[in-house]
């Protein structure tokens, strides 16, 4: 019998990231049938050694991508694991998002340690510790009276820094605390409270297609969810078309609702005093050219109500 083809697989080294590169190990290994053996290799990313300060200080999106992406072009690794909301619009020449395994809960999920369940429901003046903009704009919107701190960190990290008080409440996705079995510590927040960040929830895997071919190849075709891909590629659109970075606060959600798919994408100032917001409806049927274009589309749409110039975080 034939010896397994080891495929080198690079994440961080968080535990949630280790959680998602151990999926994509696991389904390669049983979709192949023993014909494919994963190997984890683990980097810390420039985003990992930011613990206080904003992303947009130290070149926003693809902080926490970068060293893998090198790791994936020099042939170090066969496949980097990343969370999709991660990735930058553009990706390193020759590289592809080969696989999306199912997406799992978009939503924000919102913690505090008094036992309020709303944003809303806070006290006046409280303190929100997020470091993303995009919660940060959406919180404000609700409620301009809040005092808002940076929250960096693992899963675990910024829920020790609410414990010791440095916050009334913060944001996580509930796709990752699911993931770490955390899903207790979070109440849902609805998605037209807060509208997800485009790829929240999605696991997705990179590699250079012009590389992969046998038992590999054909195990993350299998592991891709087509319905998950449809998701990604209009809110991926939607971000490119914006040329959406981490200074700008932006949301994008395609949905199936009823058969029908919804897309909804949105850019606030950042005080979240302005949003606009624009939507469109697609067949489920619909291309993925033609889900791209609906999402490039609705990111034009949301320029035109802006003037041209989109918002961005100064700070």
């Amino acid at each position: 019998m034939a010896s397994a083809q080891t495929v080198k697989i690079g994440t961080r080294g968080s535990p949630l990231a280790l959680y998602q590169a151990e999926l994509i190990k696991s389904e390669l290994e049983r979709i192949s049938d023993g014909a494919l053996r994963g190997e984890i290799v683990k980097f810390t990313t420039k985003g990992d050694q930011l613990t206080t300060e904003r992303l947009i200080n130290s070149g926003g999106k693809g902080l926490f991508t970068r060293e893998i992406d090198r790791a994936v072009d020099e042939g170090d690794v066969d496949i980097g694991v990343h969370s999709l909301k991660d990735v930058p619009s553009l990706l390193p020449d020759g590289q592809a998002l080969v696989a999306f395994p199912e997406r799992v809960d978009p939503r924000d999920g919102f913690l505090t340690t008094n036992g309020i369940k709303k944003l809303q429901d806070l006290p006046e003046g409280a303190v929100l510790g997020t470091a993303s903009l995009r919660r940060e704009s959406q919180a404000l919107a609700l409620r301009p009276d809040l005092k808002v701190v940076p929250f960096r960190g693992r899963v675990e990290t910024r829920i020790e820094k609410l414990k010791r008080g440095e916050a009334d409440a913060t944001f996580l996705a509930m796709a990752g605390l699911k993931r770490l079995g955390l899903e207790d510590y979070a109440t849902p927040v609805p998605i037209n409270d807060l509208l997800p960040a485009a790829g929240q929830g999605i696991i997705a895997a990179a590699a250079r297609p012009d590389l992969l071919s046998g038992a590999l190849a054909d195990a993350l075709d299998h592991i891709d969810h087509a319905a998950t891909r449809a998701m990604a590629t209009a809110e991926r659109a939607f971000l490119a078309e914006l040329d959406g970075s981490c200074r700008t606060a932006m949301a994008a959600q395609l949905r199936n609702i009823d058969g029908t798919w919804h897309l909804r994408g949105e850019v606030l100032t950042p005080d979240g005093q302005t949003k606009w917001t624009a939507q469109a409806e697609a067949l489920l049927s619909t291309g993925l050219d033609d889900l791209a274009a609906l999402g490039r589309e609705l990111g034009d749409n949301i320029r035109q109500q802006a003037g041209g110039d989109l918002p961005v975080f100064t700070d």
